[in-house]
């Protein structure tokens, strides 16, 4: 070991004297009291000063870029909670007004949120997180704060389907509310159009078209859209009529479902009273 050790001193040995001179002439220097060795100190001790000052930078820069990737996620985070609180808002907004239109109608109400949605297609639908342990049945009709949306055509026990508005078997009995004229509002893949409104009668372009009381399957006076469009047609007797509806069914995220099932009652004794063909 001692051999070793030796062996290295002696092959370093010119590094190992200049390191002894230099720590030796450091100390003379530190203990002489000579004024030029004074004068010499106090500009070593200015230029090591100014060196640290310049390169005092150095660890700064390691330390702002460990503060600024602490910042960043602090930033992440809040823009996070912001965007959260945002929806949370905007959610309580849409449920207030929910809750509003449900005190201004006289009917029960069972509340789902949308969790699918079919948009693209002739026979669009929505599926809701609410089935059979909700009371939900075939038939209920389904409304938002905006207005009519569809009808309930399947059900499972956690699940339901909803046909909405935008379906080409849709088809709803509907009024104008000013000026109460019945028609049936339809999709055709395109528009909705208002049918069988005669051209005598009274429609103008902003009339609010609500569900009539002559339908089996819906209550009467649920917002259905607004007149947008209106010309007559020259080869029929009909007003050709378009329709904006009230429910924006891309931002649709919740709904109320009415659970009364429509009263057969009614359509069974109208058509008992349709007089048969007597051959």
């Amino acid at each position: 070991m001692l051999q070793r050790l030796y062996d290295s001193l002696y092959e370093f040995r010119e590094y190992v004297i200049l390191s002894v001179l230099v720590i030796i002439s450091f100390l003379l220097m530190a203990f002489n009291d000579n004024p030029q060795i004074k004068q010499v100190r106090t500009i070593s001790t200015v230029v090591f000063g100014v060196m640290q000052e310049k390169l005092s930078f150095i660890p700064g820069y390691f330390g702002l870029k460990s503060e600024n990737e602490l910042l960043r996620r602090i930033n992440i985070e809040l823009a996070d909670e912001a965007q959260r609180l945002r929806e949370a808002k905007l959610e309580n907004i849409r449920l207030r007004q929910m809750l509003e239109m449900k005190s201004q109608m006289p009917y029960k109400f069972t509340a789902g949120r949308v969790i699918n949605k079919n948009l693209s297609l002739l026979r669009n639908t929505l599926t809701l997180d609410i089935g059979l342990t909700d009371g939900i049945q075939e038939r209920m009709p389904v409304v938002s704060n905006g207005g009519l949306v569809g009808v309930i055509t399947s059900v499972s026990l956690h699940y339901s389907v909803v046909n909405i508005l935008i379906n080409t078997d849709f088809r709803v009995t509907a009024k104008i509310q000013r000026s109460r004229v019945d028609g049936i509002v339809a999709w055709n893949g395109k528009d909705f159009t208002v049918k069988n409104i005669p051209k005598m009668r009274d429609v103008k372009i902003g009339d609010v078209i609500t569900t009539s009381e002559y339908g089996g399957t819906f209550p009467s006076n649920i917002r259905i859209g607004i007149v947008s469009e209106v010309y007559d047609q020259k080869s029929s007797m009909f007003k050709y009529i378009t329709m904006t509806p009230a429910v924006d069914f891309v931002r649709l995220e919740e709904v109320f479902v009415i659970t009364a099932v429509p009263d057969n009652e009614k359509t069974i004794l109208e058509q008992r009273s349709i007089p048969h063909t007597v051959k």
